[in-house]
């Protein structure tokens, strides 16, 4: 009787194991027919975090992947039944060094979490975050990058639950290559009346909110990550609009000191008669109205990043003082004779030619070579025409929800006419015209006023324009350029050449490039010649 009890017993827990992997294995080829017919890494996080929440309980996930020296984090969310998607950048990856380093699943307890929110620079998580799981994505043998399984409870992941985590993490390693390779050999797209709002919404984000896939400013990013680490002063050069604040904000923010604030300070909008204050603080009764203590930006940002934009406004006779503090990191508030030791890192940034004023006696000569340390200029809007597009798409969707509106497409003739404008005011410009144009749209196409556009002068420079909206665009007076090779026509030569980089036959010499500075091109833009082997 015992011995039948016993054997009743071993049966039913077999076969309540064997449907537990019958429903795990159709829950795997479930996921697999539903990751691999994804065409961006949006619809591949929405789609699975849908198989995730129905079988976990799991509604927020995102993907890392490594990119010249920094990490890009794709995240989604479901907020109360609607998808919530953030990109974000960083380069502190302590927290995850297990599994970048030996490629082992790294389990994240909610202090970890906690630890990790406290610095911007680590791996993104929602407030609601509790607990995650961080599994290595391989294909081939090669890992591309990690997925991060979050719940909302602190709870212990199980070893079955692991398991199925990197099966699916295989799944989607395969699912990121296939989009991969047919977002590079998707032809031309013939043309049409209207572009999406939608269109390649993964791609753009590089670092946060610079949004950017031309090549001149994928070098001033370089040169970010280069002199974040360090604690050297950074002269950040551009005209008005370009977006000097948000390239301080990453160099601030891949730094040793993003624990901190960084503290602005715009030097054309602070009276001369209040600066030194401003800058250096004040005892009470210092001057007249002095009544209380004041604490400067100096002594705010100890220990962090003191920002000053428009360098070139200071009056001529502070720049002694501030010379000194660069030079002693010391300051003195204003009715103190006492020096007060500060740690600051010193950014500032113009939007003037300071050599030019040095020259006409208007900035001091030893300041400027002071605050030349580390040079960054950043390019007007008008030489990088391939960013408009990324830019246009991006603050509409952006606009469009702040004002409750759904905009989902874009006329093409009306993104060329942006695409050869000069945009004297650069970025800043470009937001303001697309925030009206959100405003005067009624429909779900975006209503551009390109009249005001055209009728300001135009500027084509050499920097590539989108074919399929320069085959519609309107007949405007501007002088044709050098033609200038963008990822596209990379792409067709690489199918061309069956991904054969060198020789009479190879890309480089279809291109008319040399074969290091094609391989170059091809790596910041995220091309790999083996993927094009196969074509045929």
């Amino acid at each position: 009787m015992i011995e039948h009890m016993l054997g009743h017993q071993v049966a039913s827990s077999l076969t309540q194991q064997l449907s537990h992997e019958h429903q795990d294995f159709q829950f795997i080829v479930d996921v697999t027919n539903a990751v691999i017919n994804q065409s961006s890494k949006q619809e591949l996080i929405s789609s699975l975090l849908r198989f995730l929440y129905q079988r976990f309980g799991m509604n927020e996930l995102s993907i890392i992947q490594s990119q010249d020296g920094h990490y890009n984090q794709y995240s989604g969310s479901d907020v109360d039944g609607e998808m919530d998607y953030q990109c974000h950048f960083f380069t502190d990856d302590s927290m995850i060094r297990n599994v970048v380093e030996n490629n082992q699943v790294v389990i994240l307890t909610s202090a970890d979490i906690y630890k990790i929110s406290k610095n911007e620079n680590s791996p993104y998580f929602s407030s609601q975050a509790k607990s995650a799981s961080i599994i290595p994505m391989i294909f081939r043998g090669i890992t591309t990058g990690y997925i991060c399984y979050v719940r909302t409870i602190e709870t212990q992941f199980q070893s079955s639950e692991i398991e199925l985590f990197k099966q699916i993490s295989a799944r989607v390693a395969l699912a990121i290559h296939s989009i991969k390779v047919h977002q590079s050999t998707t032809p031309h797209r013939t043309l049409t009346k209207f572009i999406s709002v939608e269109d390649c919404y993964d791609e753009p984000a590089i670092f946060d909110d610079i949004i950017s896939q031309s090549e001149v400013m994928n070098k001033v990013l370089e040169q970010v990550a280069l002199v974040a680490s360090y604690d050297s002063t950074v002269l950040i050069l551009g005209e008005s609009g370009t977006g000097k604040e948000l390239i301080a904000r990453a160099i601030h923010k891949m730094s040793h000191r993003s624990k901190t604030n960084m503290v602005k300070m715009n030097c054309a909008a602070i009276p001369s008669g209040l600066f030194e204050s401003e800058l250096f603080g004040h005892e009470r009764g210092a001057f007249t109205g002095a009544i209380t203590q004041r604490v400067g930006r100096f002594e705010q940002a100890d220990k962090g990043t003191l920002f000053l934009d428009e360098i070139g406004d200071m009056p001529l006779e502070l720049q002694p003082k501030l010379l000194r503090v660069l030079q002693e990191n010391e300051i003195e508030r204003v009715g103190k004779n006492q020096l007060i030791s500060i740690d600051v890192r010193i950014i500032v940034a113009t939007n003037v030619n300071l050599l030019q004023m040095v020259q006409q006696k208007r900035f001091r000569n030893d300041l400027y070579y002071r605050l030349n340390v580390f040079p960054i200029e950043i390019p007007p809007l008008r030489e990088r025409a391939e960013d408009i597009p990324l830019l246009v798409k991006h603050f509409t969707r952006e606009l469009a929800k702040k004002m409750g509106k759904t905009i989902t497409s874009i006329a093409v003739e009306d993104m060329a006419i942006m695409q050869q404008f000069s945009w004297p005011g650069n970025v800043r410009e470009l937001r303001n015209i697309i925030e009206r144009s959100v405003i005067l749209t009624r429909g779900h196409v975006l209503n551009v006023p390109t009249q005001e556009l055209i009728s300001l002068p135009v500027m084509l420079t050499n920097t590539a324009i989108d074919s399929t909206a320069a085959e519609v665009v309107p007949s405007i007076n501007v002088k044709p350029t050098a033609v200038i090779i963008d990822k596209q026509m990379i792409i067709d030569a690489l199918i061309n050449c069956h991904g054969v980089i060198a020789g009479l036959n190879g890309v480089a010499n279809q291109l008319g490039l040399k074969r290091t500075t094609l391989l170059s091109r091809m790596k910041k833009m995220g091309l790999n010649s083996q993927d094009y082997r196969l074509i045929s």
